[in-house]
């Protein structure tokens, strides 16, 4: 796939400028060179912890913009020589995994004193109904057991195209209904694997979703079906490989003093 990339030296404390941008969106060029502006003066942010995300509108496409925390010296060292810094990992996965994920537009790296400094990616918005966070919490959500079978199958496919999500969580699989069946994306994958996976890393890989026993039930039988694996195995291996997580999880929040919920 081809892409623009533009390599741009500024002279205060010399920055360069890295910018990839997708040629489906290259009407976003002014758009992301000047990201850090059009960043900071957007009031509409989404998440904000580690990193955060904010919704910003450009010629009538709401997208996603993500900024990343400058990391410490020794990791700005690392992502500057070693290692590919985690805007380039979301932009590089998100085309490689295509439709899985929402259309990736363009990816920003600033460097200062020949280290990482600021970095961005950009997104265009998944018009999402919910995450998979709500059926999982709200035992009355509609079309739960439904959800969870298709959560089945999105996630088969996403195996059968050896795509291992590393932190399949609850707040990183968007769903958007869409007549009587769910469309499904996934978000925050800059942390991923690419490889053929067995039954119990396939099974494994629910896990950080924190389900319910008999939730976990439903989504293992269908995963099952579609696997040709015994049903009763891949039950039995979903459902340990979540008790272990939430165990493990539970046992540091007990050493922190943070009450639990199971």
């Amino acid at each position: 796939m081809l892409i623009i990339q533009c390599i741009y030296l500024k002279h205060i404390g010399i920055i360069l400028h890295t910018i990839v941008i997708n040629p489906l969106y290259k009407n976003f060029d002014t758009f992301t060179l000047n990201i850090q502006h059009n960043f900071q003066n957007h009031a509409n942010s989404i998440h904000k912890a580690r990193n955060e995300l904010k919704i910003i509108k450009h010629e009538n496409i709401d997208v996603v913009v993500k900024s990343f925390k400058i990391p410490n010296i020794l990791r700005r060292f690392y992502y500057t020589y070693f290692r590919d810094t985690k805007a380039k990992k979301s932009y590089d996965y998100s085309i490689k995994i295509a439709n899985f994920t929402p259309d990736p537009i363009a990816y920003i790296e600033f460097y200062q004193d020949n280290l990482l400094a600021d970095s961005y990616f950009i997104a265009k918005k998944f018009a999402y109904d919910f995450t998979i966070k709500e059926p999982i919490v709200d035992r009355e959500f509609k079309n739960r057991e439904q959800i969870f079978i298709e959560l089945a199958r999105f996630t088969y496919q996403l195996h059968q195209n050896h795509i291992l999500h590393k932190d399949y969580s609850p707040g990183n699989i968007l769903i958007k209904k869409e007549n009587d069946s769910y469309t499904f994306k996934i978000v925050d994958i800059n942390r991923m694997e690419f490889r053929e996976l067995n039954i119990e890393e396939r099974l494994k890989n629910f896990s950080k979703l924190w389900m319910l026993d008999d939730d976990m039930s439903i989504v293992a039988k269908e995963y099952a079906k579609l696997t040709g694996e015994d049903e009763a195995t891949c039950i039995a291996l979903a459902i340990k490989h979540s008790q272990a997580l939430k165990r493990k999880i539970n046992m540091k929040k007990r050493l922190k003093g943070i009450e639990v919920v199971d």
